[in-house]
């Protein structure tokens, strides 16, 4: 299987004690995303083909009705798909954010929680292609188990060599 620095990161991580696993994969991803730690997206779960991830409705996140404001839903998506991706790319590759696609469906309720997954036959041309797409599933639900947004995420990779 081919890894990264990320995936090797992630790799370390995962032997550290259970409890320490989410505080550190957070920090790790707020280090290098500085908008995510900033609004202190929490990653819990990051496999090469899942991850899971949480923000807390706090009032650094919250719009004028106190739920999590409209781009704050949209960076939770952005950011579990991205670092999916990212767990998968080759280091000579730069994965980017190509489009996404946000319709908010319901007022959200408290917390938020992001699952994205990737299929195999993703990952593989993620690890193997010069340069590419894929559209990345993920899933924002909140407290109550409501999908308060849907979302398309399109991300792509190309060379850092240019």
């Amino acid at each position: 299987m081919p890894s990264n620095r990320l995936s090797r990161a992630v790799t370390l991580i995962n032997k550290l004690p259970h409890a320490l696993h989410t505080p550190a994969l957070s920090l790790l991803f707020g280090s290098q995303v500085k908008f995510a730690g900033t609004a202190k997206v929490r990653v819990h779960q990051l496999t090469p083909n899942r991850a899971d991830l949480s923000l807390a409705n706090r009032r650094s996140v919250q719009n004028h009705i106190n739920g999590v404001h409209a781009a704050a839903m949209a960076l939770l998506a952005e950011s579990a798909t991205g670092f999916l991706v990212g767990m998968n790319v080759p280091d000579d590759k730069l994965p980017l954010i190509k489009s996404l696609k946000v319709d908010y469906l319901k007022r959200a309720t408290g917390a938020l929680h992001a699952a994205a997954i990737l299929t195999p036959e993703q990952i593989e041309a993620i690890r193997t292609q010069e340069k590419g797409e894929v559209l990345v599933a993920v899933s924002i639900t909140d407290e109550a188990g409501i999908e308060p947004i849907r979302c398309e995420m399109l991300w792509a990779w190309v060379s850092k060599k240019r």
